[in-house]
């Protein structure tokens, strides 16, 4: 099927436009997003409704405005241009400099457009995507923005773009598992990658820098994006547990489908721990990752909490622990407001529902309320245990070509 492409009437930069734009950026630094004159200005320059012109103006500035999202053949998103205040906490990440060399992996223009001033006219941007859909309209309307010195290639980026590189910059814009060794060895020495890292369903846009034999986090930040195409794609399993209910887990844990699903049919159990004051608790996702051997991400629909058989429908989804015995049971996060305020709690389902939920919750407790302290590293497949270094509470990823080791240093409560 052809996919119509939109050229818009609008001027590139009307009056309108320009307005709109500043609104966004008020609201982007208002929220804290927004912090450097750098990333600042580049927003201000770039005409961002060009490359969404199927979209009306207010909606091409609004902060959660995804733009030209693709679908393949069976409805499922596959790329689109982000929303605006995640391409700006990437771009702070990234703090890319005049005369950088960057990649971006994943394209659609906007944020190249958004590089392309960061880097300035002595610095060199190349954007790649695997879908000719994309990268057709990122020649299109780059070129109507005036960006026409942006590299736009069109190949699987797993081999990076070995002909415009080293570069100090890399920035991903898909999510990936498993770093490709490409983009390792076309990174400048002391370049940096910004990638959306996945790891047992759950995403991190991390800051790597070189160290050692790896690569080491410097910080990382939550946001969704759609899993990367091609040779790097997540090995993962999509488990249908009941109509609206799906199971997301790596593909290299056992799991039983069938008594997963004759799970969550039997009544659930609760179990709940102490009053909590967290506001931001991204960080007991990933701390739940770190700690349970077996655990994956159930994403529901409305209409399935709506209807009893999942008690909610949160949109980055529910972290799950599941019995690493028989994983014919299995308990979700919950959060709920008690008459002396708001508590986590676990929800279990099985014949082990009880000691699950019970499980999450003693999991939950040990947890010291914090977000951003784990430490995110990648090491060649085959780099020994001796040569991690890990410290702490660790979980160690084994991908096809990388280890991920996730490590959270910090003391525990008692």
């Amino acid at each position: 099927m052809t996919e119509q492409t939109y050229v818009s009437d609008e001027p590139v930069d009307s009056e309108q436009a320009q307005e709109l734009r500043e609104a966004m950026i008020a609201a982007l630094q208002a929220s804290g997003v927004l912090r450097s004159p750098e990333v600042t200005a580049a927003l201000r320059a770039v005409p961002r409704h060009v490359f969404g012109p199927q979209d009306d103006l207010e909606s091409a500035y609004a902060l959660r405005t995804v733009l030209h999202r693709t679908l393949d053949e069976t409805g499922v998103a596959v790329s689109m241009i982000s929303a605006v205040d995640v391409q700006a906490m990437m771009l702070e990440q990234a703090k890319v400099a005049p005369g950088m060399r960057v990649l971006e992996v994943g394209s659609g223009g906007y944020n190249a457009a958004l590089l392309a001033e960061l880097v300035g006219p002595e610095g060199q941007v190349t954007t790649v995507d695997i879908d000719p859909r994309v990268t057709e309209r990122s020649v299109q309307y780059l070129a109507r923005a005036g960006y026409e010195q942006v590299n736009v290639v069109l190949a699987d980026a797993d081999a990076g773009v070995p002909e415009h590189a080293p570069y100090d910059r890399i920035v991903v814009t898909t999510s990936v598992a498993d770093l490709p060794p490409s983009w390792i060895e076309q990174l400048a020495p002391d370049g940096r990658i910004v990638v959306p890292l996945r790891m047992r369903g759950i995403t991190r846009v991390v800051v790597l820098h070189r160290q050692g034999v790896g690569l080491i986090s410097d910080q990382y930040e939550l946001a969704h994006f759609v899993p990367m195409r091609g040779a790097a794609s997540p090995a993962e399993r999509y488990l249908q547990l009941a109509d609206g209910v799906t199971l997301l887990i790596d593909s290299d844990l056992p799991i039983h489908p069938e008594a997963l699903r004759g799970a969550l049919a039997q009544p659930r159990v609760e179990a709940w721990g102490e009053v909590t004051g967290v506001e931001r608790f991204d960080g007991l996702h990933l701390w739940l990752m770190v700690n349970a051997p077996m655990f994956g991400v159930i994403t529901a629909t409305k209409a399935a909490a709506e209807t009893g058989t999942i008690a909610h429908a949160w949109p980055l989804g529910l972290p799950t622990i599941l019995d690493e015995t028989s994983s014919s049971s299995f308990a979700y996060l919950s959060l709920r407001r008690f008459d002396d305020g708001l508590r986590f709690g676990g929800l279990g389902h099985g014949p082990r529902g009880q000691e699950m939920a019970d499980r999450l919750v003693a999991l939950i407790g040990s947890w010291d309320e914090t977000n951003l302290d784990a430490t995110i590293a990648v090491y060649p497949a085959g780099t020994p245990d001796g040569a991690i270094g890990t410290s702490g509470r660790s979980r160690v990823l084994d991908r096809p070509r990388n280890r991920v080791v996730i490590t959270w240093p910090t003391p525990q409560k008692p």
